[in-house]
């Protein structure tokens, strides 16, 4: 039997039944992974651990995109 796992991405709540990794979520809200960091769990997370890294009940996962221009 799966748990629903709550975890917050950029402060707003959300919930899972499924087995997520983060380039899951990268991957689900479209993110383009190569103009990002992401920090999890107040940790900044090196792209090559995104897809072994699974979401965990109460995760707290931030997404900085990042933007040139001039």
């Amino acid at each position: 039997m799966q748990q629903t796992k709550k975890f917050f991405l950029n402060g707003e709540e959300f919930f899972s039944e499924k087995a997520l990794n983060l380039l899951d979520i990268i991957e689900y809200f479209n993110y383009n992974s190569s103009l990002l960091v992401l920090e999890y769990n107040h940790f900044i997370c090196p792209r090559k651990n995104w897809d072994t890294i699974f979401i965990n009940d109460k995760d707290q996962i931030e997404i900085v995109t990042i933007v040139g221009g001039g």
